[in-house]
């Protein structure tokens, strides 16, 4: 054999054992449109399956292959608009039109290009490294005769026989045949699908279950009809055919790709789905494109610069032609240098039409430098590297999970900068979703003296400095378990009045539930794994007080526990059978058992607001008394859950449990509607024993950060499903919500809607429920525009949310929360947060940032404009489908406030600096152009105007945007005002691009004509020779070079080595390149042949007039930025001045601060100044 079988050990109980499935409905559509798929299993080289032509399990990712890289890429590169004009230019540069070399015009362009098109490729190759290590994983299938042996996963083909040993991945969508457990079951992660990491228990079919070694399938043969390819996880149709028997088949005998075996030895599976047919391949697509503000803005300054280049070829090109028509009249030929006389039709005097026209198109070839030909490539090679530097920022690493932060994406840096409002889920984001029990009421005794997080701030808030016991702290904490009372722990419980309500609450606690016991062999230590975090939190309580659930077998469970008569621990089995799931409409769990007694006992733990009102009349001993000791826990932030229980008589447990398995049986539409109705039957007239109460503890740093972002004027929504206490008083523990801060509540749960709800008729609830919201939010408005200096927090409803996200609703609604503080929005499902965000980006049309850790967050992070994922315990779903990864809610605060304020900064004058340099070098030539009479000629070499983008002035501007910094990361955090520089705009607004338009503007003019004044008429050499166009030309050009690159050096706030290297090596570059180019022959250097070693470095003049001219362009900006950073100084230029004065910067704020602990001290210091005020009045 191979493998030994297992037998019933470490299993989950599942519900479904008994019964044999039938086909209905959906079955019977298999062979029809969408049911076509037909998988040969153990014949995958058959004649019937060769003609399939099914894909093979080669799974690409990849966006180019070898034969579609060039095509599409360069699609991608002439999206842009700067890329088409160039390419047109380019074109037209082989024709006698242009003012340049062909070569010249053509190389920057295939420079830029083609370092991206280099950046594409590996990012590309990376992503098929990825590919290549998954397609070439071993797996062991079927060769024949009863071996198997190892392949690579790529050559499966559908209809193999695949082996899947423990902690393996799923090589393709498998048809579960059997497992190393005798009944076939085995246990699945699916982390990578879902998010979701407790395990899914699967199980073959009866029929194929006693295959279970590797000869067994020597002789095997079936057929496997099913469903066509699809994405949905959750549903599967299918059959099977063997031995001439149809055998139907349902999502718990379906294996998916890239889930993990676990708890299992391994399984055998045939293959059904392969390739990009499997359902995770098909659930692959491509996250929404999101594009920054300043990116889309950048966009219409490219425009605004083509139209004012088509504005100034139009202008030149009619005083072109006026002038060439003028020419020869009265006989005198005014520009004589050009020839008109003897001229082809570009300066033709009787065709002076048509001389404009091409004088036009020259124009545009000739003023193109206004338009930076390298600025897309220079921005995505600064955001790769500020994405570098997020995820090696060891200030975001968390040491505890081992994971740093991760920006998936580098489109969106800037726009962290730049974020108005967050929306944050609250589980697993504000809080650790790292459940405790620390509290529980049974029998109406309240049992627990841990004291939370939100009771110390409720402490706080009532000036208390009494917080209770801190038995976190104490010695081997058990994690999970916070719990301290001497009345119930060591054994003590058997004293209490009620012992016996005790021993069956623990008992519940070790009996209901889906928790997988592991059992160190060494240490003998048990532990859990279980569903969620709640439920190993009950598991591990009941083990603590001395209920030690051990063992779990497919029929039974096993538990230690304490015998109140004997005072000795005993070993206890029930004989399990039945389990009535959790979902998400029932609100509940379920099981029934038999005791060693041969009773029937239904156990059962859910909400409140469904366990109620499920009670007996004689099960309600204790209900007012647990409903109190209930809402103080939720008033403590803890989550609670009713424990019940009812003995069941065979009569009544045979009825129910026929029609349940039918029901569970079922593979009709409404299967799930049906075990609904059968668990209804039986889960009534309960007794009850008393309430749970687990913690889920704020996450470190949580309340601090909060604070820092309110201070930034940021503000945070809360979306979470939550009840609205719990919601509220999480609020208050980490500061989103205050004392004094007005709230406005808007609930259905009042006793009108509740009357109309008894009554029954959906349409009149609806009406009246909508009117209600609708009213309650006019008397929100009507608050908030009464009071101006109040703070109000909004907190509404999941019910209320469906009617206020309407869309003759949403408009006010959105006012109202605009106007509040802190909003909170409770019991909120996951296409509420989608759309809650949709709303605000839509309606406030500023950066929203949406944060959250698991996959009913998937849709709020996609719709926002920047969507955060926490790397928690959830799962991967959020961080798959978010731009940016971190491990804690607190790195939020590093993130934006250093981060995105860095980030937006540096991008934002990059990008204005990119205009700058290259107006200020267009304008000189538009100005040249209109000296020379417009007669095309360009005022440099060829190549001095194609290598001004690449290699002179590019560098520094791309340093800049990695390395600089207004201020420093501490000054960032310590005065988080300094973000709203972002949130207003206030660095790339139009007020600030326009002004740094009209500086290259000015600068172009000054630096032409000094340089043409000075040199003009004037003896150049020893010889008396006068400048000409090419000493001309290198003057100019060596000023422009110096002054941008000096303007640089001025708009610089923090040096770096690199910065000094890019800044003055590119002004040594210059000199090298006149010196090497100037030294080539005359037919490569043309112009500019020994024009530096002949020309100007032997003219002393040319060193002064660059001296002179360079100094005489930068002295107005450096004035005028000196007058307003001293005396109109921005905020980060105060700040500046602190470092050099010690000058204390005013803490003041865009928005009234309403938020966090510095506005709750702020609250308290304001009161404490009114009563003192008011004792100082009534004394004088």
């Amino acid at each position: 054999m191979a493998g030994g079988r297992k037998k019933n050990l470490l299993r989950k109980l599942y519900s479904f054992s008994c019964g044999k499935a039938s086909f209905h409905e959906e079955h019977s559509q298999i062979g029809g449109p969408g049911f076509s798929r037909i998988a040969f299993a153990n014949d995958p080289d058959c004649f019937e399956a060769s003609n399939l032509n099914y894909p093979d399990n080669y799974v690409s990712t990849t966006k180019y292959t070898l034969a579609t890289f060039i095509p599409k890429s360069l699609f991608e590169q002439f999206r842009r608009v700067a890329n088409i004009y160039f390419l047109i230019t380019g074109s037209l540069a082989f024709t006698p039109l242009a003012p340049y070399t062909a070569f010249s015009a053509i190389l920057p362009l295939m420079i830029v290009i083609g370092v991206t098109m280099a950046k594409e490729a590996i990012e590309d190759w990376r992503r098929f490294r990825q590919d290549y290590e998954m397609n070439n994983r071993k797996i062991k299938f079927h060769k024949g005769d009863g071996t198997f042996d190892y392949t690579e996963w790529k050559n499966l083909r559908v209809g193999d026989i695949v082996k899947v040993e423990k902690d393996n991945f799923f090589p393709a969508d498998l048809i579960l045949l059997s497992s190393s457990y005798e009944d076939s079951i085995c246990y699945v992660e699916t982390v990578n699908l879902d998010g979701e990491t407790n395990l899914k228990l699967k199980q073959s079919l009866e029929v194929t279950s006693s295959l279970h070694d590797d000869s067994s399938f020597q002789h095997f043969n079936a057929v496997v009809r099913c469903e066509d390819p699809n994405a949905n996880l959750y549903t599967f149709v299918g059959s099977l055919e063997y031995q001439s028997q149809q055998y139907p088949l349902s999502p718990q005998q379906l294996l998916l790709r890239d889930s993990k075996l676990r708890n299992t030895d391994y399984i055998y599976g045939v293959v059904i789905f392969t390739g990009h047919d499997t359902k995770v391949m098909q659930n692959a697509t491509k996250p929404p494109s999101k594009r920054s503000k300043i990116e889309r803005k950048m966009d219409k300054i490219i425009y605004l610069l083509l139209s004012a280049l088509v504005l100034i070829s139009i202008i030149g090109s009619i005083i072109f032609g006026i002038m060439t028509r003028d020419d020869t009249k009265a006989g005198k030929i005014k520009r004589w240098y050009l020839r008109p006389d003897a001229t082809t039709i570009y300066y033709d005097p009787k065709r002076d039409a048509v001389a404009a026209l091409f004088h036009f198109l020259t124009a545009m070839m000739l003023y193109g430098y206004f338009i930076p030909v390298s600025l897309y490539v220079s921005i995505e090679i600064v955001k790769v590297l500020q994405a570098i530097f997020i995820n090696h920022d060891l200030q975001m690493y968390d040491e505890e999970s081992d994971k740093p932060a991760r920006a998936r994406t580098s489109n969106l840096n800037e726009e962290l900068g730049q974020v108005d409002t967050i929306l944050s889920d609250k589980t697993g984001t504000l809080t650790c979703n790292s459940m405790e029990f620390i509290k529980c009421s049974i029998a109406g005794t309240a049992y627990g003296h841990g004291v939370t997080e939100v009771e110390k701030a409720i402490n706080i808030r009532k000036g208390s400095l009494i917080y209770g016991s801190e038995n976190e702290h104490q010695e081997n904490h058990v994690k999970g378990f916070n719990f301290m009372d001497d009345r119930i722990m060591n054994g003590n419980w058997v004293n209490e009045p009620h012992s016996d309500v005790i021993q069956k609450f623990f008992q519940l606690l070790a009996i209901c539930h889906t928790a997988i016991p592991e059992v160190d062999e060494e240490s003998g230590k048990v532990s859990y794994e279980a569903e969620s975090p709640d439920e190993a939190a009950f598991v591990i309580a009941a083990r603590e007080i001395g209920f030690k659930f051990y063992q779990r077998t497919q029929t039974s469970i096993s538990v230690h526990e304490l015998d109140p008569v004997s005072r000795k621990t005993v070993e206890r089995s029930y004989k399990l059978l039945n389990i009535l799931e959790f979902n998400s409409s029932r609100k509940r769990m379920s099981v029934i058992v038999r005791n060693e007694k041969g009773e029937l006992l239904l156990l059962s733990k859910g909400a409140d607001s469904v366990m109620f009102e499920r009670l007996a009349e004689n099960g309600r001993e204790f209900e007012e008394k647990t409903r109190e000791h209930v809402n103080e826990y939720a008033d403590a932030g803890l989550r609670t859950l009713i424990l019940a229980y009812r003995q069941l008589d065979e009569a009544e447990y045979e009825t129910f449990n026929r029609k349940f398995i039918e029901a569970k049986n079922s593979v009709s539409a409404d299967r799930d509607e049906k075990v609904d109705e059968a668990a209804e039957m039986i889960e009534r007239e309960l007794i009850l024993l008393g309430a749970t109460a687990v913690e889920d503890k704020l996450q470190k740093g949580v309340p601090e950060c909060i604070d820092k972002l309110a201070q930034a004027g940021i503000k945070l929504w809360v979306l979470t499903g939550d009840k609205m206490e719990t919601a509220i008083n999480i609020g208050f523990a980490c500061n989103l919500l205050r004392q004094g801060m007005k709230q406005i509540i808007i609930t259905l749960e009042t006793p009108e809607i509740k009357e109309l709800e008894k009554e029954g008729n959906k349409g009149v609830i609806a009406k009246a429920s909508k009117e209600s919201v609708i009213r309650q939010i006019n008397e929100g408005n009507s608050q908030t525009n009464s009071s101006s200096k109040e703070a109000f927090a909004l907190i509404i409803d999941g019910k209320s949310l469906n009617y206020a996200l309407e869309d003759n609703v949403k408009s006010m609604f959105l006012q109202l929360a605009v106007n509040c503080a802190t909003v909170i929005c409770c019991r909120s499902s996951p296409k509420q947060k989608a759309l809650v965000t949709r709303l605000v980006k839509d309606g406030i049309r500023k950066v929203t940032l949406a944060i959250g850790d698991g996959a009913n967050d998937v849709g709020m992070l996609q719709e926002a404009d920047i969507g955060i994922g926490i790397s928690g315990v959830e799962g991967m779903q959020a961080v798959m489908s978010s731009d940016i990864a971190i491990a804690q809610f607190r790195f939020l605060e590093r993130l934006l406030l250093v981060h995105g304020h860095w980030c937006y900064r540096r991008i934002s004058l990059m990008i204005c600096y990119f205009f700058y340099k290259n107006i200020t070098f267009g304008v000189t030539l538009f100005v040249y152009e209109a000296y020379a009479s417009f007669s095309g000629t360009p005022a440099y070499n060829d190549w001095f105007m194609s290598l001004y983008n690449v290699f002179f002035t590019s560098l520094p501007v791309i340093a800049l945007g990695v390395f600089d910094q207004d201020v420093s990361a501490r000054f960032c955090t310590e005065f988080p005002l300094l973000y709203q520089e972002g949130v207003q705009n206030v660095i790339f607004s139009w007020k600030q691009i326009i002004g740094w338009m009209v500086n290259g503007i000015c600068n172009a003019i000054t630096i032409f004509f000094f340089c043409t004044t000075a040199l003009q008429h004037q003896a150049f050499r020893k010889g008396g020779e006068v400048v000409d166009l090419e000493i001309l030309g290198a003057t100019l050009y060596t000023c422009i070079v110096w002054v941008v690159n000096c303007q640089m050096a001025l708009s610089v706030s923090y040096f770096t080595l690199i910065q000094h290297i890019f800044i003055w090596g590119g002004i040594a570059l210059w000199y090298l390149f006149l010196l090497a180019y100037g030294a080539m022959t005359p037919k490569v250097s043309e112009t500019a042949f020994m024009v530096f070693i002949e020309g100007l470095a032997n003219a002393p003049s040319y060193w002064f007039v660059t001296l002179f001219v360079v100094i005489s362009t930068l002295i107005p900006y450096f004035t005028f930025a000196a007058i307003r950073s001293r005396f109109f100084p921005m905020y980060h230029e105060m700040i500046q001045w602190t470092r050099l004065d010690c000058n204390e910067v005013e803490q003041q704020s865009a928005r009234l601060v309403t938020v966090g602990v510095s506005a709750r001290m702020e609250a308290r210091v304001s009161q404490i100044t009114s009563r003192v005020h008011h004792v100082v009045v009534q004394t004088s």
